[in-house]
């Protein structure tokens, strides 16, 4: 039976890679000489965590790390800004969760597409990945133009495509 695999996934290489190119750009932009700022990448805990004097230079550092993951290939949407806080005097502090892995309530959401799209497929839940069956090739790639064109808060990649 034919099958594949609905997934979430980011290269925290290429998140790695990203955020270097942003230090290194805003380090040598002339707007943040003299600035104090920082953009640190945790692996551990899937975070970044953006620090800089002011909403301007908050603003410009968050629009510049979306920028170079988009030429790295990642998806904005992996990006999950959380709200800035003050740390102390003029400095704000923002985190930005990555999003890797389908969370439980996204994925009910995408078998319930499927399902009211009454489709010749089924759906299940797999930890934090969704498969798809059917019995035809061209049902299966039906459902992945459906879930192509819905909008989620995540990527999607589809992978394991099998006969």
């Amino acid at each position: 039976m034919p099958s594949f695999d609905i997934v979430s996934k980011i290269n925290m290489q290429e998140i790695d890679n990203a955020v270097n190119s942003v230090l290194r750009e805003i380090s040598n932009r002339y707007d943040f000489k003299g600035a104090k700022f920082s953009v640190e990448l945790q692996n551990k805990e899937n975070l970044i965590i953006i620090t800089a004097d002011g909403d301007y230079r908050l603003e410009s550092i968050r629009d510049s790390l979306k920028v170079f993951a988009t030429k790295r290939g990642i998806d904005a949407r992996a990006f999950d800004f959380q709200k800035e806080e003050k740390v102390g005097g003029d400095m704000l502090r923002q985190e930005v969760k990555l999003r890797n892995g389908i969370e439980q309530e996204i994925a009910k959401q995408i078998v319930k597409n499927v399902k009211d799209a009454k489709m010749k497929v089924q759906a299940s839940i797999k930890g934090d990945e969704v498969r798809i069956d059917g019995k035809k090739r061209d049902d299966l790639q039906e459902a992945i133009v459906l879930l192509r064109s819905g909008s989620y808060i995540i990527p999607l990649q589809f992978i394991n495509f099998r006969d």
